[in-house]
């Protein structure tokens, strides 16, 4: 579950409030053991990532950096080829 979530700090253009709370869901997914809570746990798991948000936006906001921006598509760029060299297919 966990792999997908994305560093977040440090990019041109910013984070948005939906890639941080994306981040924020698979991490209390992850916490929880829920791919998607019962009605009994509903409550309390959309409420945990809404707290989690909030603070991952508040940690986000108060990091500072002397290395300038990443570029969000040479980033991707770079992923996808380590992905495929990771699962390059040998005939």
């Amino acid at each position: 579950m966990c792999r997908n979530i994305k560093t977040l700090f440090n990019f041109e253009p910013p984070a948005t409030e939906a890639e941080i709370r994306a981040a924020s869901l698979q991490f209390v997914r992850k916490l929880s053991g829920f791919g998607k809570p019962s009605q009994a746990n509903q409550a309390a798991f959309e409420r945990a990532v809404e707290e989690t948000t909030a603070v991952a936006q508040q940690l986000i906001a108060s990091l500072v950096t002397n290395a300038p921006p990443r570029d969000r598509d040479v980033e991707a760029e770079r992923a996808r080829e380590r992905s495929a060299k990771r699962f390059m297919r040998v005939d």
